[in-house]
């Protein structure tokens, strides 16, 4: 059985699926591994790093022969085409935004695996890529804050007099929002927090931070998420949030629904109640942002001087860590699909749909789309 990992080819993407401390645990199981020649360079590993810890480097097409291909982001239709029948991918694939996909996958008879869809249990959470990469997104997030405010975030005492701590606001305390939190206050600054689930007040408090309460209605949504609002309630939260934003010199926005456009938490209004030189870091801005005006990829400067950051493919902006966490996540998932060999026999996969894993996250499988309809 041959585990293939190929180059991402999304512009900008510099994790990989499988580090070299990982593959260890394929081999055990007699699997073999083979990786595209300069696959794990974005994430500092090269190709003897692979070759010493026991994969296949290759220069070339790695996927013609692959039993399972591991990925970050999906595989394009072009790419399934070539892959034989019955083959495996997984990766992260949106079964409403990457259609052209899921169909490529249904024609070839190729089981696809969506690690966005792997649900929300405690036994699934060593799987769990969206939250493995929602960390790497959340400490980025507050690096960056930290870097483009032109305050210190810390209280300094010094003989010129005293320097304020920078008020650091984090809206949305899903994870990438508790690790904004967390890394914002070891960095010294003083940090509120406001979400629509009120169960994330607990949370927040726990790391030294203030939650904002609205006295508005709960939006708890099923695996912990968040549910979509009504624009009525969307427009009362926005004006009860507009006097701890305009306060704030650093906000950074997590708040995301999946398989939805992100919410709009901030408008045009809202941020130019903000001090110049504040700073504003949209870590939803590739799912249509949750502040108006934030542009995937770039920094927006408003006509008052408020920089908005429009994060991209953040997560590979820390690709070392984020890969080390992503290849964990995969391979326990793809564990979790082998059958454990009789003596003397190969190796097989069991694709069990009675276990609520493997049947929440196969989005195809026997040229059926098994999402259709859902």
């Amino acid at each position: 059985m041959l585990v293939a990992v190929p180059k991402e080819i999304r512009d900008g993407e510099l994790r990989v699926a499988l580090v070299p401390d990982i593959i260890n645990k394929l081999t055990r199981l007699g699997l073999d591994v083979a990786i595209e020649s300069g696959a794990g360079l974005g994430a500092q590993a090269n190709d003897d790093a692979y070759r010493a810890a026991g994969a296949q480097v290759i220069a070339g097409d790695v996927l013609k022969n692959a039993d399972v291909v591991l990925s970050v982001t999906a595989l394009t239709p072009a790419q399934i085409a070539t892959l034989k029948k019955g083959a495996i991918t997984i990766s992260f694939l949106s079964i409403v935004n990457q259609r052209e996909n899921v169909e490529a996958a249904v024609k070839a008879g190729v089981t696809a695996f969506s690690l966005e869809l792997v649900p929300r249990i405690s036994r699934a959470q060593s799987m769990d890529a969206l939250t493995s990469q929602a960390l790497c997104a959340g400490y980025r997030a507050a690096l960056v804050g930290a870097e483009l405010s032109p305050r210190f975030f810390p209280m300094l005492m010094t003989a010129a007099g005293t320097v304020t701590p920078a008020q650091v606001l984090v809206l949305g305390a899903g994870v990438a929002g508790l690790q904004a939190i967390a890394t914002a206050r070891r960095l010294g600054a003083v940090v509120s927090a406001y979400d629509v689930r009120p169960s994330s007040a607990d949370e927040v408090k726990s790391m030294g931070a203030t939650f904002i309460e609205l006295e508005l209605e709960s939006l708890e949504g099923a695996g912990g998420y968040a549910r979509e609002m009504t624009e009525e309630r969307a427009a009362k939260q926005r004006e009860l949030l507009t006097p701890y934003i305009a306060k704030s010199h650093v906000v950074i926005t997590t708040a995301a629904v999946p398989g939805r456009t992100a919410p709009r938490l901030m408008t045009a209004a809202m941020i130019d109640s903000m001090q110049e030189g504040t700073v504003i870091i949209d870590l939803a801005a590739e799912t249509g942002g949750n502040a108006e005006g934030s542009k995937p990829g770039e920094i927006v400067t408003t006509a008052k001087g408020v920089r908005i950051w429009g994060g991209k493919d953040v997560p590979s902006q820390l690709s070392f860590h984020a890969s080390s966490l992503y290849s964990r996540n995969v391979v326990n998932l793809l564990t979790l699909l082998t059958k454990p060999s009789v003596e003397g026999s190969a190796l097989a996969f069991d694709i069990n749909f009675d276990d609520e894993i493997i049947d929440g996250s196969a989005v195809t499988h026997a040229g059926l789309d098994r999402k259709a309809g859902k």
